[in-house]
Protein backbone atom coordinates (compact mmCIF):
# COMPACT_ATOMS: atom_id res chain seq x y z
CA UNK A 1 0.00 0.00 0.00
CA UNK A 2 1.06 3.34 -0.69
CA UNK A 3 -0.09 7.04 0.63
CA UNK A 4 2.20 8.67 -2.27
CA UNK A 5 2.68 5.71 -4.57
CA UNK A 6 1.44 6.12 -8.00
CA UNK A 7 3.44 3.97 -10.23
CA UNK A 8 2.78 0.90 -11.93
CA UNK A 9 3.33 -1.56 -9.33
CA UNK A 10 2.27 -2.87 -6.72
CA UNK A 11 -1.36 -3.99 -6.96
CA UNK A 12 -5.03 -5.14 -6.62
CA UNK A 13 -6.97 -8.67 -7.78
CA UNK A 14 -10.29 -8.72 -8.86
CA UNK A 15 -12.43 -11.16 -6.73
CA UNK A 16 -14.30 -13.51 -9.22
CA UNK A 17 -18.35 -13.35 -9.23
CA UNK A 18 -18.38 -17.25 -8.89
CA UNK A 19 -17.41 -19.21 -6.15
CA UNK A 20 -14.37 -21.17 -6.16
CA UNK A 21 -15.81 -24.84 -6.81
CA UNK A 22 -13.37 -26.26 -4.35
CA UNK A 23 -13.04 -24.12 -0.67
CA UNK A 24 -10.00 -22.44 -1.35
CA UNK A 25 -9.14 -22.18 2.58
CA UNK A 26 -8.80 -26.17 2.18
CA UNK A 27 -5.64 -25.18 1.03
CA UNK A 28 -4.14 -23.97 4.46
CA UNK A 29 -4.72 -27.30 6.69
CA UNK A 30 -1.67 -28.04 6.78
CA UNK A 31 0.78 -25.16 6.69
CA UNK A 32 3.22 -24.55 9.22
CA UNK A 33 3.22 -21.42 11.20
CA UNK A 34 6.58 -20.98 10.54
CA UNK A 35 8.78 -18.59 8.00
CA UNK A 36 9.68 -21.00 4.87
CA UNK A 37 13.20 -20.09 4.44
CA UNK A 38 14.30 -20.29 8.30
CA UNK A 39 12.00 -23.85 8.89
CA UNK A 40 15.82 -24.81 6.90
CA UNK A 41 17.94 -27.90 8.24
CA UNK A 42 20.74 -25.66 6.94
CA UNK A 43 20.11 -22.85 9.81
CA UNK A 44 23.24 -22.11 11.47
CA UNK A 45 23.67 -22.21 15.18
CA UNK A 46 23.57 -18.89 17.48
CA UNK A 47 26.54 -17.76 18.11
CA UNK A 48 27.38 -16.95 22.37
CA UNK A 49 25.60 -14.45 23.79
CA UNK A 50 27.65 -11.38 25.31
CA UNK A 51 28.17 -12.28 28.73
CA UNK A 52 30.63 -9.52 30.04
CA UNK A 53 31.97 -6.01 28.88
CA UNK A 54 34.10 -5.43 25.73
CA UNK A 55 35.56 -2.72 23.77
CA UNK A 56 35.54 -2.04 20.02
CA UNK A 57 36.36 0.57 17.34
CA UNK A 58 32.81 -0.41 16.05
CA UNK A 59 29.59 -1.44 17.53
CA UNK A 60 27.25 -2.70 15.11
CA UNK A 61 23.67 -3.23 16.78
CA UNK A 62 21.38 -5.60 14.83
CA UNK A 63 22.34 -8.34 12.78
CA UNK A 64 19.94 -8.34 9.97
CA UNK A 65 21.27 -7.55 6.61
CA UNK A 66 21.78 -3.39 7.78
CA UNK A 67 23.35 -4.79 11.00
CA UNK A 68 25.69 -7.40 8.65
CA UNK A 69 26.31 -5.26 5.72
CA UNK A 70 27.69 -2.71 8.09
CA UNK A 71 30.40 -5.40 10.01
CA UNK A 72 31.06 -6.93 6.76
CA UNK A 73 32.15 -3.77 4.82
CA UNK A 74 33.38 -1.76 7.70
CA UNK A 75 35.99 -4.97 7.51
CA UNK A 76 36.88 -4.61 4.08
CA UNK A 77 37.67 -1.53 4.55
CA UNK A 78 40.51 -1.60 6.94
CA UNK A 79 40.74 -5.41 7.97
CA UNK A 80 42.18 -3.77 11.45
CA UNK A 81 39.30 -1.98 12.49
CA UNK A 82 37.87 -4.56 15.44
CA UNK A 83 33.87 -4.53 14.95
CA UNK A 84 31.32 -6.04 17.25
CA UNK A 85 28.07 -6.77 15.79
CA UNK A 86 25.34 -7.57 18.61
CA UNK A 87 21.83 -9.20 17.90
CA UNK A 88 18.59 -9.50 20.06
CA UNK A 89 17.62 -12.24 18.50
CA UNK A 90 19.47 -14.71 16.08
CA UNK A 91 21.25 -13.10 12.74
CA UNK A 92 18.75 -12.92 10.13
CA UNK A 93 15.76 -14.29 12.29
CA UNK A 94 13.62 -11.25 11.66
CA UNK A 95 12.75 -9.43 8.33
CA UNK A 96 15.74 -9.84 6.55
CA UNK A 97 15.46 -13.84 6.94
CA UNK A 98 11.66 -14.02 6.02
CA UNK A 99 11.17 -11.81 3.52
CA UNK A 100 10.30 -12.11 -0.32
CA UNK A 101 13.61 -12.28 -1.42
CA UNK A 102 13.07 -9.59 -3.85
CA UNK A 103 17.03 -7.82 -4.62
CA UNK A 104 15.95 -4.84 -6.25
CA UNK A 105 18.38 -2.50 -7.40
CA UNK A 106 15.97 0.55 -6.75
CA UNK A 107 16.94 2.74 -3.65
CA UNK A 108 13.83 5.00 -3.56
CA UNK A 109 11.11 3.11 -3.48
CA UNK A 110 10.08 3.04 -6.96
CA UNK A 111 11.46 4.89 -9.98
CA UNK A 112 7.87 7.13 -9.53
CA UNK A 113 8.63 8.46 -6.08
CA UNK A 114 11.91 8.90 -6.24
CA UNK A 115 10.59 11.20 -9.10
CA UNK A 116 8.37 12.60 -7.11
CA UNK A 117 10.87 13.58 -3.98
CA UNK A 118 14.72 13.71 -5.98
CA UNK A 119 13.78 15.07 -9.75
CA UNK A 120 17.47 16.46 -10.04
CA UNK A 121 19.09 13.16 -8.43
CA UNK A 122 16.56 10.37 -9.72
CA UNK A 123 19.90 9.91 -12.37
CA UNK A 124 22.43 9.42 -9.89
CA UNK A 125 20.07 7.80 -7.51
CA UNK A 126 19.55 4.91 -10.36
CA UNK A 127 23.16 4.52 -11.03
CA UNK A 128 24.07 4.02 -7.27
CA UNK A 129 21.71 1.63 -6.96
CA UNK A 130 22.41 -0.65 -10.10
CA UNK A 131 26.15 -0.30 -8.43
CA UNK A 132 25.01 -1.36 -5.38
CA UNK A 133 22.94 -4.17 -6.83
CA UNK A 134 25.79 -5.70 -8.80
CA UNK A 135 28.16 -5.67 -5.17
CA UNK A 136 25.95 -7.32 -3.80
CA UNK A 137 25.93 -10.16 -6.61
CA UNK A 138 30.23 -9.55 -6.37
CA UNK A 139 29.63 -10.30 -2.85
CA UNK A 140 27.74 -13.37 -2.76
CA UNK A 141 30.65 -14.85 -5.84
CA UNK A 142 33.70 -13.54 -3.57
CA UNK A 143 32.40 -15.34 -0.26
CA UNK A 144 30.81 -18.10 -2.14
CA UNK A 145 27.38 -17.79 -0.13
CA UNK A 146 24.93 -20.41 -1.17
CA UNK A 147 21.91 -18.36 -1.63
CA UNK A 148 19.98 -19.24 -4.82
CA UNK A 149 20.76 -15.91 -6.68
CA UNK A 150 18.71 -15.82 -9.90
CA UNK A 151 18.75 -12.03 -11.82
CA UNK A 152 15.89 -12.68 -13.13
CA UNK A 153 14.74 -8.95 -12.96
CA UNK A 154 10.51 -8.64 -12.49
CA UNK A 155 7.15 -8.15 -13.64
CA UNK A 156 4.97 -5.51 -12.61
CA UNK A 157 1.55 -6.90 -13.89
CA UNK A 158 -1.79 -4.83 -14.61
CA UNK A 159 -5.00 -6.68 -13.27
CA UNK A 160 -7.67 -3.47 -13.88
CA UNK A 161 -7.43 -1.60 -17.38
CA UNK A 162 -6.39 1.76 -16.02
CA UNK A 163 -3.07 0.18 -14.58
CA UNK A 164 -2.23 0.07 -18.13
CA UNK A 165 -1.54 3.62 -18.30
CA UNK A 166 0.88 3.88 -15.19
CA UNK A 167 3.23 0.23 -16.85
CA UNK A 168 3.52 2.70 -20.35
CA UNK A 169 4.90 5.41 -18.19
CA UNK A 170 6.71 3.91 -15.90
CA UNK A 171 8.57 2.14 -19.22
CA UNK A 172 9.20 5.40 -20.65
CA UNK A 173 10.82 6.65 -17.01
CA UNK A 174 12.95 3.51 -16.58
CA UNK A 175 14.62 3.61 -20.06
CA UNK A 176 15.25 7.73 -19.61
CA UNK A 177 17.36 7.09 -16.45
CA UNK A 178 18.48 3.85 -17.55
CA UNK A 179 16.47 1.25 -17.76
CA UNK A 180 16.34 -1.93 -19.66
CA UNK A 181 12.63 -2.53 -19.26
CA UNK A 182 9.84 -4.14 -21.68
CA UNK A 183 6.13 -3.37 -22.10
CA UNK A 184 3.98 -6.46 -22.44
CA UNK A 185 0.52 -6.61 -23.87
CA UNK A 186 -2.10 -9.26 -22.02
CA UNK A 187 -1.05 -12.02 -24.63
CA UNK A 188 2.91 -11.45 -24.29
CA UNK A 189 2.78 -11.13 -20.24
CA UNK A 190 0.55 -14.30 -20.41
CA UNK A 191 3.43 -15.51 -22.53
CA UNK A 192 5.64 -15.46 -19.24
CA UNK A 193 3.05 -15.75 -16.56
CA UNK A 194 -0.33 -17.25 -17.28
CA UNK A 195 -2.89 -15.89 -15.30
CA UNK A 196 -6.16 -15.31 -16.59
CA UNK A 197 -6.05 -11.87 -14.36
CA UNK A 198 -3.52 -10.51 -16.04
CA UNK A 199 -3.99 -7.98 -18.45
CA UNK A 200 -0.32 -6.34 -19.44
CA UNK A 201 3.02 -6.09 -17.92
CA UNK A 202 6.29 -4.77 -17.31
CA UNK A 203 8.94 -6.53 -17.63
CA UNK A 204 12.02 -5.24 -15.39
CA UNK A 205 15.40 -7.39 -16.93
CA UNK A 206 18.06 -6.47 -15.24
CA UNK A 207 17.56 -4.48 -12.09
CA UNK A 208 15.97 -7.27 -9.53
CA UNK A 209 17.50 -10.71 -8.41
CA UNK A 210 15.37 -13.27 -6.58
CA UNK A 211 17.90 -15.21 -3.50
CA UNK A 212 16.52 -17.13 -0.59
CA UNK A 213 16.82 -14.14 2.05
CA UNK A 214 17.79 -16.22 5.07
CA UNK A 215 20.27 -17.94 3.31
CA UNK A 216 22.06 -14.27 2.41
CA UNK A 217 21.45 -13.73 5.77
CA UNK A 218 23.58 -16.75 7.20
CA UNK A 219 26.12 -16.53 4.53
CA UNK A 220 26.94 -12.60 5.44
CA UNK A 221 27.06 -14.08 9.14
CA UNK A 222 29.62 -16.58 8.07
CA UNK A 223 31.37 -13.95 5.90
CA UNK A 224 31.55 -11.64 8.72
CA UNK A 225 33.24 -13.97 11.02
CA UNK A 226 35.72 -15.56 8.27
CA UNK A 227 37.01 -11.69 8.27
CA UNK A 228 37.31 -11.40 12.19
CA UNK A 229 33.58 -9.54 13.04
CA UNK A 230 32.72 -10.79 16.67
CA UNK A 231 29.21 -11.80 16.82
CA UNK A 232 26.98 -12.23 19.66
CA UNK A 233 23.17 -13.17 19.57
CA UNK A 234 20.40 -13.20 22.11
CA UNK A 235 22.29 -9.85 23.09
CA UNK A 236 19.85 -7.42 22.78
CA UNK A 237 20.62 -2.89 23.21
CA UNK A 238 19.33 -2.17 26.49
CA UNK A 239 20.37 1.56 26.60
CA UNK A 240 23.27 4.14 24.64
CA UNK A 241 24.92 6.93 26.23
CA UNK A 242 27.80 9.11 25.07
CA UNK A 243 31.11 9.27 27.35
CA UNK A 244 33.51 11.71 26.21
CA UNK A 245 35.27 9.96 22.93
CA UNK A 246 33.60 6.48 23.33
CA UNK A 247 29.69 5.49 23.05
CA UNK A 248 28.35 2.82 26.22
CA UNK A 249 26.02 0.81 25.14
CA UNK A 250 24.61 -1.64 28.16
CA UNK A 251 23.21 -5.20 27.21
CA UNK A 252 21.65 -7.76 29.83
CA UNK A 253 25.41 -8.93 30.74
CA UNK A 254 27.26 -5.67 30.70
CA UNK A 255 28.50 -3.00 28.45
CA UNK A 256 30.18 -2.30 25.25
CA UNK A 257 32.15 0.31 25.31
CA UNK A 258 32.80 2.07 21.07
CA UNK A 259 34.12 4.31 19.40
CA UNK A 260 31.53 4.52 16.80
CA UNK A 261 28.12 2.75 16.55
CA UNK A 262 26.11 1.72 13.91
CA UNK A 263 22.30 1.04 14.81
CA UNK A 264 20.57 -1.06 12.12
CA UNK A 265 17.36 -1.82 14.55
CA UNK A 266 14.93 -1.22 11.32
CA UNK A 267 11.56 -2.04 12.88
CA UNK A 268 12.09 -2.72 16.48
CA UNK A 269 12.70 0.16 19.08
CA UNK A 270 15.92 1.67 18.97
CA UNK A 271 18.11 2.49 21.72
CA UNK A 272 18.36 6.02 20.50
CA UNK A 273 14.73 7.65 21.26
CA UNK A 274 15.17 10.40 18.95
CA UNK A 275 15.23 8.23 16.24
CA UNK A 276 12.31 6.50 16.80
CA UNK A 277 9.19 8.53 15.45
CA UNK A 278 10.27 8.21 12.17
CA UNK A 279 9.70 4.74 11.71
CA UNK A 280 6.60 2.34 12.53
CA UNK A 281 6.45 -1.42 12.41
CA UNK A 282 4.19 -2.93 10.04
CA UNK A 283 2.67 -6.33 9.70
CA UNK A 284 3.37 -8.15 6.02
CA UNK A 285 1.78 -12.01 5.74
CA UNK A 286 3.30 -14.72 3.25
CA UNK A 287 2.59 -18.09 2.21
CA UNK A 288 4.27 -20.85 0.65
CA UNK A 289 3.15 -23.78 -1.33
CA UNK A 290 4.17 -27.09 -1.99
CA UNK A 291 6.98 -27.71 -4.64
CA UNK A 292 5.05 -28.40 -8.18
CA UNK A 293 4.97 -30.85 -10.32
CA UNK A 294 6.25 -30.63 -13.85
CA UNK A 295 2.65 -30.57 -15.58
CA UNK A 296 1.58 -27.82 -12.89
CA UNK A 297 4.79 -25.84 -13.42
CA UNK A 298 4.27 -25.71 -17.21
CA UNK A 299 0.46 -24.90 -17.05
CA UNK A 300 1.97 -21.56 -15.84
CA UNK A 301 4.65 -21.07 -17.99
CA UNK A 302 7.08 -19.23 -15.95
CA UNK A 303 10.06 -19.81 -18.17
CA UNK A 304 12.21 -17.07 -17.03
CA UNK A 305 11.44 -17.46 -13.37
CA UNK A 306 10.82 -13.74 -12.45
CA UNK A 307 9.04 -11.93 -9.26
CA UNK A 308 6.31 -10.26 -9.97
CA UNK A 309 3.75 -7.71 -8.41
CA UNK A 310 0.29 -6.72 -9.18
CA UNK A 311 -0.11 -2.84 -9.69
CA UNK A 312 -2.29 -1.44 -7.34
CA UNK A 313 -2.15 -0.08 -3.32
CA UNK A 314 -3.10 -3.48 -2.05
CA UNK A 315 -0.37 -5.77 -3.25
CA UNK A 316 0.84 -9.26 -3.83
CA UNK A 317 4.37 -9.98 -4.40
CA UNK A 318 4.94 -13.46 -6.02
CA UNK A 319 8.04 -15.54 -6.85
CA UNK A 320 9.65 -18.97 -7.47
CA UNK A 321 11.60 -20.68 -5.03
CA UNK A 322 14.72 -23.05 -6.28
CA UNK A 323 12.56 -25.89 -5.90
CA UNK A 324 9.52 -24.66 -7.61
CA UNK A 325 6.98 -23.16 -5.22
CA UNK A 326 5.20 -20.54 -5.12
CA UNK A 327 6.20 -18.00 -2.55
CA UNK A 328 2.44 -15.42 -2.45
CA UNK A 329 2.93 -12.41 -0.32
CA UNK A 330 1.29 -8.57 0.41
CA UNK A 331 -2.36 -7.29 0.25
CA UNK A 332 -2.55 -6.62 4.00
CA UNK A 333 -0.28 -3.96 5.94
CA UNK A 334 -0.95 -4.35 9.48
CA UNK A 335 -0.31 -1.61 11.75
CA UNK A 336 -0.94 -2.36 15.65
CA UNK A 337 -1.53 0.46 18.00
CA UNK A 338 1.52 1.89 19.51
CA UNK A 339 3.64 0.15 17.13
CA UNK A 340 4.09 -3.30 19.25
CA UNK A 341 6.22 -5.63 18.21
CA UNK A 342 5.44 -9.24 19.49
CA UNK A 343 5.60 -13.00 18.03
CA UNK A 344 1.47 -13.30 18.61
CA UNK A 345 1.23 -10.85 15.39
CA UNK A 346 3.04 -13.44 13.22
CA UNK A 347 0.18 -15.02 12.69
CA UNK A 348 -3.06 -13.83 11.00
CA UNK A 349 -5.61 -16.38 10.01
CA UNK A 350 -7.91 -14.08 8.39
CA UNK A 351 -4.82 -12.35 6.31
CA UNK A 352 -3.91 -16.18 5.35
CA UNK A 353 -7.93 -16.94 3.94
CA UNK A 354 -7.70 -13.57 1.59
CA UNK A 355 -4.36 -14.50 0.40
CA UNK A 356 -5.33 -18.24 -0.62
CA UNK A 357 -8.30 -16.72 -2.08
CA UNK A 358 -6.94 -14.45 -4.54
CA UNK A 359 -4.07 -16.89 -4.68
CA UNK A 360 -6.78 -19.18 -6.38
CA UNK A 361 -8.46 -16.52 -8.56
CA UNK A 362 -4.72 -16.07 -9.73
CA UNK A 363 -4.18 -19.42 -10.81
CA UNK A 364 -7.07 -21.07 -11.16
CA UNK A 365 -4.99 -23.61 -13.24
CA UNK A 366 -3.65 -24.66 -9.62
CA UNK A 367 -6.53 -25.55 -7.88
CA UNK A 368 -5.86 -28.17 -5.31
CA UNK A 369 -2.05 -26.83 -4.61
CA UNK A 370 -1.74 -27.04 -0.82
CA UNK A 371 0.17 -24.08 1.36
CA UNK A 372 3.15 -25.76 3.38
CA UNK A 373 4.14 -22.63 5.38
CA UNK A 374 2.21 -19.25 6.15
CA UNK A 375 3.85 -16.78 8.29
CA UNK A 376 4.32 -12.85 8.86
CA UNK A 377 6.24 -10.60 10.72
CA UNK A 378 7.29 -6.65 11.11
CA UNK A 379 9.00 -4.02 8.95
CA UNK A 380 9.69 -0.42 9.23
CA UNK A 381 8.04 1.53 7.24
CA UNK A 382 8.70 5.63 6.84
CA UNK A 383 6.21 8.79 5.74
CA UNK A 384 8.74 8.72 2.38
CA UNK A 385 8.80 4.87 1.39
CA UNK A 386 12.55 4.68 2.05
CA UNK A 387 15.88 4.61 3.91
CA UNK A 388 16.89 7.61 5.74
CA UNK A 389 19.87 8.61 7.93
CA UNK A 390 20.82 10.25 10.44
CA UNK A 391 23.81 10.73 12.92
CA UNK A 392 24.15 11.74 16.60
CA UNK A 393 26.65 12.26 19.60
CA UNK A 394 28.70 14.60 17.60
CA UNK A 395 28.80 12.07 14.69
CA UNK A 396 30.09 9.02 16.59
CA UNK A 397 26.42 7.22 16.02
CA UNK A 398 24.59 6.41 13.00
CA UNK A 399 21.65 5.26 11.55
CA UNK A 400 20.08 3.50 8.72
CA UNK A 401 16.27 2.63 8.83
CA UNK A 402 13.11 2.98 6.80
CA UNK A 403 13.39 0.91 4.03
CA UNK A 404 9.68 -0.14 3.82
CA UNK A 405 9.60 -3.73 2.46
CA UNK A 406 13.10 -2.94 0.06
CA UNK A 407 16.05 -3.98 2.34
CA UNK A 408 17.11 -6.50 0.86
CA UNK A 409 19.39 -4.77 -1.71
CA UNK A 410 18.66 -1.37 -0.06
CA UNK A 411 20.65 -2.16 2.94
CA UNK A 412 23.87 -2.84 2.02
CA UNK A 413 24.16 0.83 0.19
CA UNK A 414 22.51 2.08 4.02
CA UNK A 415 25.47 0.19 5.25
CA UNK A 416 28.12 1.82 2.65
CA UNK A 417 26.38 5.33 3.61
CA UNK A 418 26.46 5.01 7.73
CA UNK A 419 30.60 4.03 7.49
CA UNK A 420 31.16 6.90 5.30
CA UNK A 421 29.35 9.58 7.90
CA UNK A 422 30.70 7.57 10.97
CA UNK A 423 33.88 8.15 9.31
CA UNK A 424 33.01 11.63 8.45
CA UNK A 425 33.47 11.41 4.84
CA UNK A 426 32.09 13.15 2.08
CA UNK A 427 31.21 11.09 -0.56
CA UNK A 428 28.96 10.78 -3.64
CA UNK A 429 26.36 9.06 -1.09
CA UNK A 430 26.65 11.37 1.64
CA UNK A 431 25.83 14.53 -0.53
CA UNK A 432 22.99 13.34 -1.90
CA UNK A 433 19.37 15.22 -0.19
CA UNK A 434 17.97 11.64 0.53
CA UNK A 435 20.69 11.23 2.96
CA UNK A 436 21.12 14.75 4.10
CA UNK A 437 17.28 14.85 4.86
CA UNK A 438 15.02 13.16 6.80
CA UNK A 439 11.32 12.26 6.50
CA UNK A 440 8.76 13.71 8.11
CA UNK A 441 8.11 11.91 11.75
CA UNK A 442 4.97 9.80 12.49
CA UNK A 443 2.49 11.48 14.69
CA UNK A 444 2.07 10.31 17.93
CA UNK A 445 -0.54 7.85 19.35
CA UNK A 446 -3.29 8.18 18.94
CA UNK A 447 -3.51 10.59 16.18
CA UNK A 448 -0.82 8.07 14.35
CA UNK A 449 -3.02 4.88 14.44
CA UNK A 450 -5.74 7.32 13.30
CA UNK A 451 -3.96 8.91 9.98
CA UNK A 452 -3.06 5.21 9.06
CA UNK A 453 -6.38 3.55 9.03
CA UNK A 454 -8.07 6.68 7.28
CA UNK A 455 -4.97 6.04 4.83
CA UNK A 456 -5.31 2.29 4.21
CA UNK A 457 -9.41 2.31 3.75
CA UNK A 458 -8.68 5.38 1.41
CA UNK A 459 -6.16 3.14 -0.74
CA UNK A 460 -8.46 0.04 -0.93
CA UNK A 461 -10.96 2.19 -1.96
CA UNK A 462 -9.12 4.01 -4.70
CA UNK A 463 -8.43 0.08 -5.77
CA UNK A 464 -11.88 0.00 -6.32
CA UNK A 465 -12.73 2.88 -8.13
CA UNK A 466 -10.17 3.01 -11.13
CA UNK A 467 -7.17 4.27 -8.64
CA UNK A 468 -9.48 7.70 -8.12
CA UNK A 469 -7.32 8.87 -4.96
CA UNK A 470 -9.54 11.03 -2.63
CA UNK A 471 -9.43 14.22 -0.76
CA UNK A 472 -7.51 12.43 2.04
CA UNK A 473 -4.76 10.63 -0.44
CA UNK A 474 -4.70 13.87 -2.70
CA UNK A 475 -3.55 15.85 0.81
CA UNK A 476 -0.44 13.32 1.74
CA UNK A 477 0.55 13.42 -1.92
CA UNK A 478 0.60 17.39 -1.57
CA UNK A 479 2.77 17.34 1.53
CA UNK A 480 4.83 13.83 0.28
CA UNK A 481 4.28 11.91 3.00
CA UNK A 482 1.91 8.24 3.21
CA UNK A 483 1.97 4.98 4.33
CA UNK A 484 3.40 2.10 2.60
CA UNK A 485 4.56 -1.64 2.83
Amino acid sequence: MGGTSEGPCPGHLRDPKEPHPVNPLASLADAAPTPFWLDDPQRPEPHPALVDGTRCDLLVVGGGYTGLWTALLAKERDPDVDVVLIEADRVGGAASGRNGGFCEAGLTHGLSNGLQRWPDEIGLLERLGRENLQAIEDTIARHDIDCSWERTGSLAVATEPYQLDGLAEEAEASARYGGDPLLLDAEAVRAEVDSPTFLGGLWTRHDVAMVNPARLAWGLKRACLDLGVRVHEHTPATSLDGHGTVISVRTPYGRVIARRVALATNAYPSPLRRHRPYTVPVYDYALMTEPLTDAQLASVGWRHRQGFADCANQFHYVRLSADNRILWGGYDAIHRFRGRVRAEHDQRAETFATLARHFFTTFPQLEGLRFTHAWGGAIDTSTRFCVFFDTSHQGKVAYAAGFTGLGVGASRFGAETMLDLLAGNRTERTRLELVRRKPLPFPPEPVRSLGIGVTKWSLAHADRHQGRRNAWLKTLDRFGIGFDS
